[in-house]
């Protein structure tokens, strides 16, 4: 399996419209057996173990680098269970031995459901140069037992030296070197946000948002769906003194709500243009379960493949007074109980609100 994205974990998405990463770019999270990696637009790079459909605590690993020679690798344990009292401690084996090797228990902190054990620097390089021939992390804890796959771990680490341009270095991963050392990291774009501007009543933005889903229906009926639930989500921003951006609800589900976005000017909906979101899939003008937020220009979006929010694709974009541009994006595959914060970032960057 060459890519998470292609394949197994689509077919686990049926109902989610996942953003085409066709763009180089964007490259797609890529897929090793048991363990998926990917890395951003500056070259930071994440591998996960993605866990067992069916167990009764979720256990996954995932090891973060940023890009450059000084990037530091940091590996934290997430342990998700339906517990009375999180585990204050874990101890772990490699495939049956001691780890790490003095056989000491490591500390975990809990937050609601969800417990994480950090790794210390020394822990990290025994883990990996012990992932090499070992198959699977042993993980146990009063009313807890667990396991982690490695297979696919030293690829997927593997493919990360090749990103950041490790391989044959001292400070690879997995193919270390004696000279040479990692280039420095892309700069992280900086895109600066326009807030909105311009004046719109609630009352005129709801008739430009009527009179636009108006005209959508004569143009396209089938477009976004027309019942009362839809329509009572459309709103209506000023963008500045002539442009305004209309968001309508074209369809609703269980866990999702999809949108779509219009900018229209002077109010003359005849003539509304979809909004272009950059890396967005072919209906580009629309974003799942999006929130906009005038006075930074910022939409946000967070796209669930499934109720528990555990698997979709999550971003934003910014308005800069001439178009929308992306400013984040993350991505999971696979539905597996692991939670949004550790998803595969795929884009970043550092946004500053215009004063």
């Amino acid at each position: 399996m060459t890519s998470l994205l292609r394949g197994s974990a689509l077919a686990l998405l049926p109902a989610l419209a996942l953003p085409t990463l066709a763009l180089a770019a964007v490259p797609e999270p890529k897929g090793f057996r048991d363990w998926m990696a990917g890395c951003d637009n500056v070259k930071s790079c994440a591998a996960l173990s993605i866990p067992p459909e069916a167990a009764d605590t979720t256990a996954y690993l995932r090891l973060e680098r940023p890009a450059g020679p000084d990037g530091a690798i940091s590996l934290v344990l997430r342990l998700r269970g339906d517990w009375k009292k999180p585990p204050a401690a874990v101890t772990l084996k490699l495939d049956g031995a001691p780890f790490p090797a003095a056989g000491r228990s490591l500390p975990a902190t809990a937050d609601g459901d969800l417990a994480s054990v950090t790794f210390q620097p020394a822990d990290i390089a025994a883990f990996v140069e012990a992932a090499r021939k070992a198959t699977k992390l042993a993980v146990a804890a009063p009313g807890l037992s667990a396991e982690v796959s490695l297979s696919g771990a030293v690829a997927a680490l593997l493919w990360i030296d090749e990103q950041q341009g490790r391989l044959n270095t001292p400070s690879a991963l997995i193919r270390k070197g004696s000279a040479g050392t990692a280039p420095a990291a892309p700069a992280l774009p900086v895109i600066t946000a326009r807030p909105a501007s311009g004046s719109l009543s609630e009352k005129d933005a709801r008739a430009l948002a009527a009179a636009l889903r108006k005209q959508l229906r004569q143009r396209d009926p089938d477009q976004c769906e027309d019942d009362d639930m839809s329509t009572s989500g459309d709103r209506a921003w000023p963008l500045d003194a002539r442009r305004s951006l209309v968001a309508l609800t074209c369809s609703r589900g269980a866990y999702n709500a999809t949108s779509g976005f219009w900018t229209v000017e002077n109010g003359a909906v005849a003539t509304a243009k979809p909004v272009d979101f950059p890396e967005n899939g072919s209906e580009k003008n629309m974003l799942v379960n999006a929130e906009f937020e005038p006075k930074t220009g910022r939409i946000d979006y967070f796209s669930k493949g499934r109720g528990l929010g555990d698997c979709g694709a999550a971003g934003g974009y910014a308005w800069t007074g001439a178009s929308f541009v992306l400013t984040g994006l993350s991505m999971m595959g696979e539905c597996r109980g692991i939670g949004p914060d550790d998803w595969i970032t795929l884009f970043r960057s550092e946004v500053r609100v215009a004063k």
